[in-house]
């Protein structure tokens, strides 16, 4: 158990700093309507605080071979180099934007589901390494629930799936991605925050290490199943090997697509209800509107308490998901198995 919390923690070190980094959001001014529903789940270049007030980001660029680094979008205006557009910050001279490695609100909150996956595990490892857990029993609600929840990862997902002479040593990878993903989905929940896995490029992001992760652990056979095809005939490759070479891009496509559209769908369903007593109000006056808005209150916390749920079923699903495929590469597949097993059954049949 210690020597797995060990690498556990130092993938959430790993992954803490090879997290995406989103593109910066736009920073244009629009008139204001009823209520921005895009605007509350999109990326933004600053991070807005419980009380309403907004902390700029840094913005980092990289334009015509030479870095530019401001402390803010209107630091980057005000120093004449760039200008405001449609799609963002463009240079003066029109000079295009190489690179863009500016610090945005949805990064931040990645930042924040895996410090805090780091922090939780490092202080298990350290309990469980006094003996609390190992020799004892765990002691208190918060070392009881991580135990559940890890026990639940490796035995009920990592071992199910994954051959079990090669289960332990993803354990930690499937126990980091299923924590910092229930946190960032979870972020998503507080009415200032926003969840980061309601864009594209982190989840997408995601998927991508798991598919490194896949095809780094796959054996021989799992190649060969690709590209081979033992036992089918040689015409029938032109139609299958295609077919399996795109099937390895369209699994990570599903993890990210599937996290991506439940996160973002949700955050909007959740605003969008709010903004029917600003709607109403706007239509019908204050009366109609504050009326109506007990009922649309009401729904919005049952919907909250569902997309809790959601967020952690999304964070189960893309973990089980993930060990199933590292387990579908990782297999060992015996053919000579099962011609033993035809012979045996046909001497004992005779």
């Amino acid at each position: 158990m210690i020597k797995i919390l060990r690498r556990l923690t130092a993938v959430c070190f790993l992954l803490l700093f090879i997290s995406p980094v989103v593109a910066a959001a736009d920073a244009h001014t629009e008139q204001e309507s009823v209520i921005d529903v895009v605007g509350k789940v999109s990326n933004h270049d600053y991070f807005e605080l419980p009380l309403g007030n907004k902390l700029y980001l840094p913005r980092i660029l990289l334009a015509g071979g030479d870095w530019f680094y401001f402390s803010s979008t209107k630091k980057a205006v005000e120093s004449g180099l760039f200008i405001e557009s449609e799609t963002g910050l463009v240079m003066a001279d029109g000079t295009a934007i190489t690179l863009d490695m500016s610090i945005t609100s949805h990064l931040i909150y990645v930042w924040f589901g895996f410090i805090l996956t780091f922090f939780i595990t490092l202080w298990a490892a350290r309990r469980y390494k006094r003996g609390i857990g190992t020799s004892t029993e765990p002691r208190g609600a918060w070392h009881n629930i991580f135990e559940v929840l890890f026990v639940f990862i490796r035995d009920d997902i990592a071992k199910e799936f994954i051959p079990h002479d090669k289960f332990k040593k993803f354990v930690p990878y499937l126990f980091t991605i299923f924590m910092a993903i229930a946190f960032m989905n979870l972020f998503g929940l507080l009415p200032w925050a926003a969840a980061a896995t309601a864009n594209l490029t982190v989840t997408a992001t995601l998927a991508v290490i798991t598919f490194v992760l896949t095809q780094i652990n796959g054996t021989k056979d799992h190649w060969e199943h690709v590209f081979m095809f033992p036992g089918v005939p040689g015409w029938s490759r032109f139609i299958l090997t295609p077919v399996e070479f795109l099937g390895l891009f369209t699994k990570p496509f599903a993890l990210a697509i599937r996290l991506f559209a439940n996160m973002l769908s949700g955050k909007i369903m959740i605003v969008s209800i709010l903004g029917l007593i600003f709607i109403f109000t706007d239509l019908f006056g204050a009366f109609i509107g504050i009326g109506s808005g007990v009922f649309w209150v009401l729904l919005t916390a049952a919907l909250y308490f569902l997309k809790a749920l959601v967020a952690l079923i999304q964070a189960y699903v893309f973990t089980l998901l993930s060990a199933v495929f590292i387990g579908m590469a990782a297999e060992e597949h015996h053919h000579d198995h099962d011609e033993t097993s035809v012979a045996h059954a046909q001497d004992v049949h005779l």
